[in-house]
């Protein structure tokens, strides 16, 4: 079937960025007890959602509105910037997937830290554009190796997560927006905000939606807590959000979807009651990992980090010791990440069977 495929399409190779704890489960035969490592909200949606998506249940045989005319709206209103500014779509993911394909072509750089996101990486390969990826530095991205790498490479893309993913880590509002102010003039930033809604008070930066040379990605899977309704949005300048329309699947957002979006929107109360349990659940996670002898990173996400102290080869069997008692987690994909698990945080039935099976796992990884 090779034949049929584009010289550049076969010769990707068939990777994904991640397996899911479904297939994980379906290789092994063995469910998992606690699911703590796609940073799922384990708090769930809001009930209004809820209700909600249920209702809109019995439309589901007509297409969600093509325009998502309604969230848009009420997502213009909750930032106070124009519906022009807003641009709706199937989580961050698709939306990087779309940003890729209106900005690269075959050969095009692109900038990226060395450990960060996969899913970015994935799209830009898919449309032939060239990475360079600069190391973090420490646990934190390095927004001053970000852009010299852009000036360097004459890279149309950077893309930075803020807090960032893996590490949990984040910067506050002024150091990225001195990066924002430092942009080369050829360069788009693409700024990740996936856990924005779960950040302490200061991260978010003052970045005028009109700018002409920054992208910012929201999603409703983390704080809202609908990851599986795929729900993504991106607050940017009118001219880049009409381009979305040249390219996007005008019925890629379903009525169920649209309508637990808009409704978890509507209930700040709800998320309020979320970001508070993520508070008191980073503390009792940081604590599990300080009981035995591991140092939890500071965390501004609905994850913590944890350095096993060793190498990536150590905290490679972490993880599997901690699969075979059925905790599905992820870690770190490359050096000196690597040396650290991540897990996601849970309500307190989870975390209890973390607090039993992480003790056991690390005798059993030496």
């Amino acid at each position: 079937m090779s034949r049929f495929l584009t010289p550049h399409a076969a010769a990707l190779p068939s990777t994904v960025p991640f397996t899911g704890p479904e297939a994980l489960e379906r290789r092994t035969g063995v469910a998992f007890r606690a699911r703590l490592g796609a940073n799922e909200s384990l708090f769930g949606p809001s009930p209004r959602a809820v209700a909600a998506m249920q209702e809109a249940a019995d439309g589901a045989w007509m297409y969600g509105d093509p325009e998502n005319h309604d969230l848009k709206q009420a997502l213009a209103a909750h930032h106070g910037v124009t519906p022009a500014h807003i641009a709706v779509g199937p989580g961050i993911d698709g939306l990087l997937g779309l940003v890729c394909r209106l900005v690269l072509e075959p050969g095009t750089p692109v900038v990226t830290s060395l450990g960060a996101y996969p899913t970015f990486n994935f799209h830009v390969a898919g449309y032939g554009g060239v990475l360079t990826r600069v190391p973090y530095k420490g646990d934190h991205e390095d927004p001053d190796a970000l852009l010299a790498a852009a000036r360097t490479t004459g890279a149309k893309l950077i893309y930075f997560a803020n807090p960032d993913n893996p590490m949990g880590s984040h910067h506050p509002a002024a150091v990225v927006e001195e990066m924002v102010a430092n942009l080369p003039d050829h360069t788009l930033l693409i700024l990740d905000e996936a856990y924005a809604d779960l950040a302490p008070p200061g991260t978010v930066p003052a970045i005028p939606a009109d700018h002409p040379q920054v992208i910012r990605m929201r999603t409703f899977s983390k704080g809202y807590g609908l990851a599986g309704a795929r729900v993504g949005y991106a607050i940017t300048n009118p001219d880049l959000t009409l381009a979305f329309d040249k390219v996007r699947d005008h019925f890629g957002m379903g009525r169920l979807s649209q309508a637990g979006a808009l409704a978890a929107l509507a209930d700040q109360g709800w998320l309020r009651e979320v970001q508070a349990r993520t508070v008191a659940a980073r503390a009792r996670l940081a604590g599990i990992a300080t009981a035995n002898g591991l140092r939890p990173l500071p965390s501004a996400t609905n994850f913590v980090t944890i350095d096993c102290g060793r190498d990536g080869d150590h905290a490679r069997k972490v993880l599997a010791e901690l699969g075979a008692l059925a905790v599905f987690i992820r870690m770190p994909g490359v050096a000196p990440l690597d040396r650290c698990i991540r897990i996601s945080l849970g309500d307190d039935a989870t975390l209890d069977i973390l607090e039993e099976t992480l003790p056991l796992a690390l005798r059993a990884a030496g």
